[in-house]
């Protein structure tokens, strides 16, 4: 189930021009999509390289050096990859490749840090000349202790963290065999039957990405991110390498709603209980063996004006205490922020905790970030759907939280029935009338965003969708207050915004779950960690902008598996010849990425008297 080595198929002897891939000298891939390989070398490709562009018939992939990196944690070599592009390259692999692959995927674990006998930690490279070189580079000078020897620095283990980024920065990442602190003992079994009374069963890939992690305890385990599709059940991961360590545990998670499913999960799925379990949020602040808090609450600061707290006609925030503000310097150069700045921090200190699990790793907030700089010495898991990052900072989730251990191809997942199969759809309507043209036209660019997602069109489609799924369990997501409110009030649908209390949240949850409820309006809130297992259409009328990340986990509102073992809907609804149309092709790279077609359809197919743009 892992996309591992053994996976990767050896090189035939010569290339094929019947092949869909085109290797260029600047690790760019071309790949031709209707070719009848183009979904293996997909899949082939995607452990080592990165999708960059989508059009419809030939997709650009990129090999970059993180990409390599986190395939060599994973235990590809450069040999296994080179096989993959021979194998399915139209043309000779251009002769710089070879070389490139094998010097960069060599440069992860040339360097080392480990722990010596009084407890501190030493860095080691056993290539002379480049300690050498490490040595002099200022980014590193100020955490490098004493000399101990021709190939090794002693290093203060406060530094372990930022010493790992520093090191990714010059190109050379580390490979972390300091071990950890074995933290605090906690008795954990895993349930044969759950509470709920049901049969519980750790399906294969959720048991293989826990024992990847875990590494039998051994210091090459205890740090890495787990990638599986949202409804893969990755909490599950979780609990079970919870199990596997039987350790005080800190969850960390992106909402309230989610700390309350974590909660459930864990005692559902195990022996331990409520009062071992507790919850730190902005509402109750509860600290047990197993604790499960908020990235909010942990950046909150007290007197701090929220940044993006905005009015109520624009886009949506949580307001949870805190959203967290967006900040630009590196962690590397910053300390970890004074007990008055992030008081809640202490929370990482209030136990000896032998793991910290990080949920939806792809959103960790930047001041997280710099405080897990300091607690390198706790395991550390990151749980995600996606490792891309709006704010490019995956090199830090490499660093700090660890490598990509394991992940499995979304398809793979649908074909063996572990989540829904998915029919994607992009519907395009034209603006309604030449005014609106107009007012578009002179907008300033951020305005030319909203007006195209705004559009009033899109309010008749939605209409037909909901028509057309009646009897269906759909959600209709989006962007911006003012659009969701209008559509709420239309079609007398229950909203849920940043502003909805916690018990209101849950009380619509539970009984869209229950089915009393079957259409419902989310903001962004919508996004993250909320578990409607029967949501099986999802329309999506705005967007942030050209997020993939986003795109990751709306898609995943509607992928757990069905009752009745159907299948889901993903409508996104954009606006033509607009700014929003440029964005939802950005978008829809993660949909192609994971091996999804997307449907184009006109408005007309719905509204047959609607403006008469050119069907594309």
């Amino acid at each position: 189930m892992k996309r591992t080595p053994s996976s990767a198929k050896a090189a035939p002897p010569a290339f094929d021009p019947a092949n869909p891939i085109i290797v260029q000298s600047d690790r760019s891939i071309l790949v031709e999509v209707d070719n009848p390989l183009y979904a293996a070398a997909r899949d082939a490709l995607a452990p080592f390289a990165e999708l960059e562009k989508s059009p419809e018939h030939i997709h650009t992939y990129r090999v970059s050096n993180l990409s390599l990196w986190n395939a060599a944690a994973a235990g590809f070599t450069a040999d296994q990859m080179l096989a993959v592009l021979t194998r399915y390259s139209k043309f000779p692999v251009p002769p710089n490749i070879p070389a490139d692959l094998a010097e960069t995927v060599g440069r992860y674990g040339r360097v080392q840090l480990v722990r010596v006998d009084d407890g501190g930690l030493k860095l080691v490279c056993r290539d002379r000349p480049l300690i050498e070189e490490l040595s002099r580079q200022k980014k590193l000078q100020e955490y490098l202790g004493d000399r101990l020897d021709e190939t090794s620095f002693a290093i203060d283990p406060r530094y372990r963290g930022v010493l790992k980024q520093a090191l990714i920065a010059v190109g050379y990442p580390a490979e972390d065999l300091a071990g950890y602190t074995e933290g605090a003992d906690l008795p954990i079994e895993l349930r044969a039957i759950a509470t709920t009374g049901l049969p519980f069963q750790v399906r294969d890939y959720q048991r293989d990405a826990a024992a990847v992690f875990h590494a039998g305890g051994d210091v090459r385990g205890g740090s890495g991110v787990i990638v599986l599709p949202c409804g893969a059940g990755k909490t599950i991961v979780g609990i079970v390498a919870m199990a596997l360590l039987k350790k005080s545990t800190l969850v960390l998670t992106t909402s309230v709603t989610a700390v309350k499913q974590w909660i459930r999960e864990i005692l559902d799925k195990t022996d331990l209980s409520p009062d071992i379990v507790k919850e730190y949020t902005g509402d109750v602040k509860e600290i047990g063996d197993v604790t499960v808090a908020t990235y909010q609450i942990l950046t909150y600061r007290p007197g701090r004006k929220r940044k993006g707290k905005k009015a109520e006609d624009e886009t949506d925030v949580e307001l949870d205490p805190s959203v967290p503000e967006i900040e630009e310097e590196p962690a590397a150069r910053r300390g970890p922020g004074t007990p008055d700045e992030y008081p809640h921090f202490q929370l990482f200190e209030q136990r000896d905790w032998g793991l910290i699990i990080y949920d939806e790793v792809h959103l960790l907030p930047a001041p997280v970030f710099r405080v897990t700089a300091q607690i390198q010495a706790r395991r550390r898991l990151g749980l995600t759907a996606t490792l891309i990052r709006e704010d490019q900072r995956e090199g830090d989730v490499f660093s700090l939280i660890g490598p990509k251990k394991y992940d499995v191809p979304w398809r793979e997942l649908e074909t063996k029935g572990w989540i829904a199969s998915a029919a994607c759809s992009e519907i395009r309507v034209g603006l309604p009338d030449d005014q609106a043209r107009l007012a578009y036209a002179v907008a300033e660019w951020r305005q030319k965003y909203r007006l195209a997602s705004e559009n009033p069109l899109k309010d008749e489609i939605v209409a037909r969708l909901l028509e057309r799924y009646a009897d269906q369990r759909v959600i209709v997501i989006g962007q911006y207050l003012t659009q969701l409110k209008q559509l709420s009030k239309r079609f007398g649908l229950p909203l849920i915004t940043g502003s909805t209390p916690n018990d209101e949240r849950e009380t619509l949850y539970n009984q869209f779950r229950r089915g009393d409820v079957r259409h419902l309006v989310l903001s962004k809130v919508g996004n993250f960690a909320i578990d409607l297992p029967d949501a099986n259409v999802l329309i999506q009328v705005s967007g942030t902008f050209g997020s993939r990340q986003e795109e990751a986990q709306r898609l995943g509102r509607v992928l757990r598996p069905k009752g009745d073992g159907g299948g889901a809907h993903f409508y996104t609804v954009v606006t033509r010849d607009t700014k929003e149309l440029d964005f939802a092709q950005h978008r829809q790279m993660f949909l192609t990425e994971q091996g999804y077609s997307y449907e184009i359809l006109d408005e007309r197919q719905f509204l047959p008297a609607g403006p008469q743009s050119e069907v594309e």
